[in-house]
């Protein structure tokens, strides 16, 4: 039998952000509005196989999924061994920012989900001109830390089956057992260190509710979707969270967790589609 071919593409680019060069991973399938994704917190890419792989969306959009540096297939600096790794709002912008203009993306969507839902009101806040439309998913503006992070990065804890462990109650009960395992094997294989790094943005560097209500939804729209399930970014967070962003439109998804795109992606697709559709409407 022929082997049958998923469609993306996967390949590797270099990236100058901030005076250092990353050799970056990136998939992506489709043609037409820029959709541009983003991964949680001590994750990859990979978490969005299944809108790469879907025809409905990529008929109409050019999907593009990376692996922010230190993660999946990108590599660190080259002199990584000298430093903590630490992802901070402003260094998280440049590197959205500087792929964007690398690919030479004209007015694009950006989906992140978890941090990458935090990053992108950021993104719409500095620059609502440039973007077509922000979707955030599990993404609130200010969240508490709940648990210790020292945990994370331990000799005597095996990091991947702790962070796998901590994230493993944010999946909904009823998604399927197969792909509940996928997104924890993501974590399971995660850099030493690198989930504490990207916390301290999701949970100390990266709160701007007092800015939320600056957002200008008109230049810039921006879809709030969240798991009933996320314990993590709770409804109510997302729904506070869209109390003070003027004109967001709210999503609270039924029988979804923290990672809607990869722990149950046919139910995620019924409620992204018309948010997709929606946003192709936009001039």
């Amino acid at each position: 039998m022929a082997v049958e071919f998923e469609p993306m593409i996967g390949r590797y680019f270099m990236l100058e952000v901030s005076g250092k060069s990353y050799r970056i991973y990136m998939e992506e399938a489709g043609r037409g509005i820029p959709l541009l994704c983003l991964h949680t917190a001590g994750s990859d890419a990979r978490q969005f196989r299944h809108i790469l792989a879907d025809a409905d969306i990529t008929s109409r959009f050019r999907v593009m999924a990376f692996d922010l540096p230190w993660h999946g297939k990108s590599n660190p600096p080259k002199d990584f061994r000298n430093e903590d790794y630490k992802l901070t709002v402003h260094g998280y912008k440049a590197i959205i920012n500087a792929v964007c203009s690398a690919l030479e993306l004209e007015s694009p969507v950006v989906m992140g989900c978890s941090m990458g839902g935090r990053i992108v009101c950021h993104l719409a806040l500095e620059n609502p001109a440039y973007f077509r439309a922000m979707i955030a998913l599990e993404g609130a503006d200010k969240l508490e830390p709940y648990y210790n992070l020292d945990w994370l990065y331990r000799p005597d804890v095996h990091g991947g089956d702790v962070q796998a462990a901590f994230v493993s109650s944010q999946v909904a009960p009823t998604s399927p057992d197969e792909y509940r395992w996928e997104t924890l094997w993501h974590y399971m294989q995660g850099g030493p260190g690198i989930f504490k790094g990207d916390l301290h943005f999701y949970w100390l560097d990266g709160d701007f509710d007092d800015r939320s209500p600056q957002i200008d939804t008109a230049a810039c729209p921006i879809y709030l979707m969240s798991g009933e399930y996320d314990c993590s970014c709770t409804p109510e967070h997302t729904l506070a969270t869209a109390q003070r962003i003027k004109g967001a439109k709210t999503t609270i998804m039924d029988g979804m967790g923290h990672f809607p795109m990869s722990e149950n992606p046919a139910l995620f697709k019924t409620y992204l589609m018309p948010v997709l559709d929606e946003i192709a409407t936009i001039t």
